[in-house]
């Protein structure tokens, strides 16, 4: 009978003895271990630089893991019937089959949320949700349609996966239908899709979550605003009983199915809510009035409608030639500088007469116009310094003059075959276009410091003491007229 050198047997235990085997045991040798001891740094530095491998095997992954240990039939989650989550007791080699099995088979739910992602976020452009919008308005309004939604669905996929035979491929020589592809292997290129996918998922999950549960506490009586909210759901509850059959169902899913594809919109997203965001910090971290801010942003929408509409009217009254003629847009730049002292009349008040003037408007002489509200002083084209820009000039970076007197209708030489627009004149860019990171004011300027720097809207205060230029830029069409090179 075989020994066991390496167990010690308690003083009060009998030992059984076994009858004699025609092939006995072999005797193991003696195993001698060392006690646990700490991993050198040179070992735990390697450890610590061993990078994950989505292709290393998810059961060496988990079983390798230090859990606590595990009960046989454990089950932490206590119900008084059989529920999918009791079904099995708590246990890593289920849970390792089962998660490698859910990576492999999990990829039609992500290529679904693709998709729904993809007409959600407008992603594929304004024509592809717009279908999905006009099939969601049809449903709404014919909402028993809705019952055939699942054939419509079924009848889809048939015929998605039709098999189209290849030119090459006879109608009577049929290949039999290939078999469903079977899930990914582990390693493979789709697995690890998977895998990121389900990354990607329960971080968004976990960021849901911690959006939502600072919400909780108001719910379930853990704040002081709980018996307000009840209070407000019992009288909404109360106010809309009687008024729930006026309340046009169609209209309000059609407004609640289209709200997320409102908010999800490009426009939305980039310029609405950031100007509410703008409205809200510049009240906040500027100490400035949010319904300031919010009447500066309705300004500036109000002045774009106003060039839209005076384009519409300028269209109008365009020629049969300018139709059928290639058009385009010059520009020209009018600086003036602000000189200390009493205020001048200005023979013409430029951008601040621009209503009581006509589309052929006469710019003078530039004499200079009163700067409203910023103390003594006057804004002209006189102030200008000889090392300054001209009055008038063509380019952007504002050093090339016009040259010449300016005439009533600022017009100069362009290229053969090119000609002004008749039926219009110059038209003031009131948006301020050309400066992106601030704009320009209701009349077009933008004002600088001494040497043309720092653009903003309003000029600073401390500008009066060094000085402060401003700049408007000013765009014409023209057309193309091929009698022109004829004549010329």
């Amino acid at each position: 009978m075989s020994t066991f050198d390496y167990v010690e047997f308690p003083p009060d235990v009998i030992r059984l003895q076994s009858s004699i085997a025609s092939d006995p045991v072999r005797p193991f040798t003696k195993i001698s271990t060392s006690l646990p001891c700490s991993p050198t740094p040179a070992a735990a530095a390697a450890a610590a630089s061993t990078t994950f491998s989505p292709t290393k095997s998810l059961s060496t992954l988990l079983l390798n893991t230090s859990f606590p240990a595990i009960p046989t039939s454990a089950s932490p989650r206590k119900s008084s019937t059989t529920l999918l989550s009791t079904r099995y007791p708590l246990s890593i080699p289920i849970t390792t089959v089962n998660f490698r099995r859910f990576v492999a088979r999990v990829g039609p739910v992500f290529w679904l949320q693709d998709r729904v992602e993809e007409v959600l976020m407008w992603r594929c452009g304004w024509k592809y949700t717009g279908v999905w919008i006009a099939i969601y308005a049809f449903l709404c309004y014919f909402p028993r349609m809705v019952l055939l939604v699942p054939h419509a669905i079924l009848a889809a996929i048939i015929l998605f996966t039709y098999p189209t035979p290849s030119p090459s491929e006879s109608i009577a020589t049929k290949n039999p239908p290939a078999p469903v592809a079977p899930p990914p292997s582990e390693g493979s290129v789709d697995w690890q899709a998977n895998l990121q996918a389900i990354q990607n998922l329960m971080g968004a999950f976990c960021d849901g979550y911690d959006t939502i549960s600072p919400l909780v506490p108001h719910l379930v009586h853990r704040s002081t605003h709980t018996s307000l909210i009840l209070t407000l759901t019992l009288l909404s509850f109360l106010f809309l009983l009687p008024v729930l059959p006026l309340i046009p169902l169609r209209l309000l899913f059609f407004v609640l199915g289209v709200s997320p594809f409102i908010w999800t919109h490009p426009v939305t997203q980039t310029r609405i809510i950031p100007l509410l965001k703008a409205a809200v910090n510049g009240s906040i971290v500027k100490g400035g009035n949010a319904s300031a801010t919010l009447t500066g942003v309705a300004s500036y929408k109000y002045a774009s409608l106003k060039i839209k509409l005076r384009r519409w009217i300028d269209d109008d009254r365009l020629d049969d030639k300018h139709w059928g003629a290639e058009m385009r847009e010059v520009e020209l730049w009018e600086n003036e500088r602000w000189a200390p002292g009493p205020s001048l009349s200005s023979s013409f008040g430029t951008q601040d007469d621009l209503d009581a003037v006509g589309s052929e408007f006469d710019v003078g002489d530039g004499s200079g116009s009163a700067l409203l509200g910023a103390g003594a002083g006057t804004w002209s084209k006189t102030n200008l310094r000889p090392t300054d820009r001209a009055p008038w000039t063509r380019a952007r970076d504002g050093w090339s003059g016009v040259g010449g007197e300016v005439s009533s209708n600022l017009t100069f030489s362009l290229a053969p075959g090119w000609a002004f627009v008749e039926t219009e004149g110059w038209r003031p860019d009131a948006l301020g276009s050309w400066v992106s990171a601030s704009g320009s004011n209701s009349y077009g300027w933008v004002y600088t410091n001494d040497v043309w720097a720092d653009p903003r809207r309003i000029p600073l205060e401390c500008w009066k003491a060094s000085g402060m230029t401003r700049r408007r830029r000013w765009v014409r069409r023209v057309y193309f007229d091929p009698a022109l090179l004829e004549n010329a």
